[in-house]
């Protein structure tokens, strides 16, 4: 179970990330978090894996208190926490399998985790990782040599085999095409519920969220919108999460009309997204 309560964010320079965020959401169910770039899904995300502080409010998993915690306590509670970064964040000389038994570097103690050292156990649980999302086949070949989608595959490896609560990813299709975005979305989503860990995934693909996700979340200007099944999105709704300044900006509302919410959202065409 995570639970979000009353979240808040304001960075030194007075700006309001979040201005009062709450949520729950449970083991097994898939959540899409969209939202304007700037409407902090990026910043919600990093307050639950303890990488951005609150300001106010707290982020409980399983009952701990995320926001509570620093140094040890914090990394331990890390190993449950996997996530799944835009950017993919793979060591590129290293093996693919090498790059996925760094998940495992939170439960491997001792000398063995300053030698790179892995048990039997642990490469075993990296290559059934690599195996659920078909990458199996490139466990031995070095990670620069992998494509976009290859590598996000990885990543999406790496972080199943921490075997977490809670699985986190910030925008993993942004940097694909089309095609790629649509597989590693139904890669994503197909292993999240084989293993029924909870998933949160910031994405701007409205139709990707739609047609892969349980639940969507919407957030504007630091706060939750809409929570709810994706066949309530309506286009009075999406225009709460995307078009709330719709009134200042009135140029916005003709591509809009002409394509349709779902191509406004998936071009990138309104307030940066």
């Amino acid at each position: 179970m995570l639970e979000v309560k009353d979240l808040q964010v304001i960075y030194p320079n007075g700006n309001e990330a979040l201005k009062s965020i709450s949520l729950q959401a449970s083991a097994g169910e898939i959540v899409a978090i969209i939202g304007r770039s700037g409407a902090g899904k990026s910043t919600l995300l990093r307050c639950i894996n303890g990488l951005q502080p609150a300001s106010s409010g707290q982020v409980l998993l399983d009952g701990e208190n995320i926001t509570a915690m620093g140094g040890g306590q914090l990394r331990k509670a890390r190993r449950y926490i996997g996530f799944i970064w835009q950017e993919y964040n793979l060591v590129e000389r290293l093996p693919v399998i090498t790059n996925v038994l760094t998940g495992r570097l939170g439960y491997n103690t001792g000398i063995g985790s300053f030698v790179g050292y892995f048990s039997r156990e642990h490469r075993e649980l990296a290559l059934k990782s690599l195996e659920r999302v078909n990458m199996l086949h490139r466990a031995t070949f070095r990670a620069d040599r992998l494509s976009g989608g290859e590598k996000q595959r990885v990543s999406i490896a790496r972080a199943i085999a921490q075997e977490p609560k809670i699985l986190l990813a910030d925008e993993p299709v942004a940097s694909l095409d089309p095609e790629l975005s649509q597989q590693v979305m139904a890669d994503l989503a197909r292993v999240a519920r084989e293993v029924g860990v909870l998933t949160l995934i910031n994405i701007h693909h409205v139709e990707l969220a739609k047609e892969y996700c349980d639940r969507i979340i919407g957030i504007a200007q630091g706060v939750v919108v809409y929570d709810g099944a994706p066949d309530g999105l309506t286009s009075a709704i999406l225009d709460r999460i995307y078009r709330f300044d719709k009134h200042t900006h009135p140029l916005v509302e003709t591509p809009a009309q002409n394509m349709g919410w779902q191509g406004v959202v998936s071009n990138q065409a309104v307030g940066g997204i």
